[in-house]
């Protein structure tokens, strides 16, 4: 399907999530917000890295044919499915944490909490228990009924992209330019593969140089982490700070310490560098902006048929099969 189509979709539905609310499982399921974070708080513990990971997966997730769940759907024989997508493979990880959120709210309420509105529950504890901010989340999404590896492929933007087309991009989804800035803010916490730096570091804009962006002592530390014989899935720390949640990523662009060139471009280009100052000197305008546009992209939505599934890796009637086959 073609970007103008899926963006069509998209903009269709925006009415749609008009029937998203705070509290939509205060009857069914009161205890539902607190099951995720207790979830989500023993699984950083466990793994701080996981935080990051968990949060990454709702901008995987809503970019691509609204907020539903699609991306947690394991291939078939019958659909190539969004994990294993250009941008997605070797790259998002910690499924198994969603899992473990879906298996303890299915234990406490059976058939009910969408693993959409897990993604977005899950994102936002990642956020808080990070130190960063926390929000109250709109919920009452469905599950998607299929997924789509191309798709996936024609929407989401390499870590190659420069600030100018990420703007264009985020308008197609009514995200402006402040909302875009932000939600790169979520950089604040986790790492990021050698594979998407190698060319800033050896190649930039096929000169055979590294990025002038690149400030030469932040440079050296990326030349010895990424040497150009280094196995590419070698990761870095996106800012000075990766498991605590704050402005330093802001901080580190305007000294030129970006780590990916989607990151670094933020600050050289004209249209996006103002808000990248103004989040580098005040912490709590950036945490309230991005609590905004977090809860902005949540509501993108499709508008297609969806369900509640019993297991976020597949469809309900999937799993059925599975059952009367064995």
């Amino acid at each position: 399907m073609s970007l103008l189509v899926l963006l069509c979709i998209l903009h269709i539905a925006t009415a749609t999530a008009a029937h998203l609310r705070p509290g939509f499982y205060s009857e069914s399921c009161p205890e539902a917000e607190l099951i995720v974070r207790e979830v989500m708080k023993k699984a950083m513990i466990k793994e701080p890295r996981s935080g990051a990971s968990v949060m990454r997966l709702q901008f995987h997730d809503c970019f691509v044919n609204g907020c539903d769940a699609s991306l947690l759907l394991d291939d078939t024989p019958n659909m190539l499915g969004e994990k294993l997508a250009l941008s997605n493979i070797n790259s998002l990880r910690s499924f198994e944490v969603i899992d473990q959120v879906k298996e303890a709210l299915e234990n406490s309420c059976p058939e009910t909490v969408s693993c959409a509105d897990i993604i977005i529950m899950a994102s936002r504890d990642a956020v808080a228990l990070s130190g960063g901010p926390d929000w109250e989340v709109k919920l009452g999404r469905k599950d998607s009924l299929t997924a789509s590896q191309e798709d996936s492929n024609n929407i989401m933007p390499s870590p190659r992209s420069n600030a100018s087309f990420l703007v264009d991009l985020f308008n197609q989804f009514h995200l402006s330019v402040k909302d875009l800035v932000a939600l790169s803010g979520s950089h604040s916490i986790g790492q990021g593969r050698c594979f998407s730096i190698m060319f800033r570091l050896y190649n930039q804009s096929g000169t055979g140089r590294p990025d002038p962006a690149i400030e030469p002592m932040y440079r050296k530390r990326l030349n010895k982490l990424c040497p150009l014989n280094v196995d590419q899935n070698v990761t870095g720390d996106l800012d000075a700070t990766p498991e605590i949640f704050d402005n330093q990523y802001f901080k580190d662009l305007v000294s030129g310490r970006g780590f990916l060139n989607s990151d670094e471009t933020l600050f050289t280009y004209p249209r996006t560098r103002k808000f990248v100052q103004v989040y580098s000197k005040d912490q709590i305008k950036f945490f309230k902006d991005f609590a905004k546009s977090m809860i902005k992209m949540g509501d993108l939505q499709s508008g297609r048929p969806g369900e509640i599934r019993r297991n976020c890796r597949m469809v309900n009637s999937q799993s059925v099969d599975g059952l009367v086959e064995s």
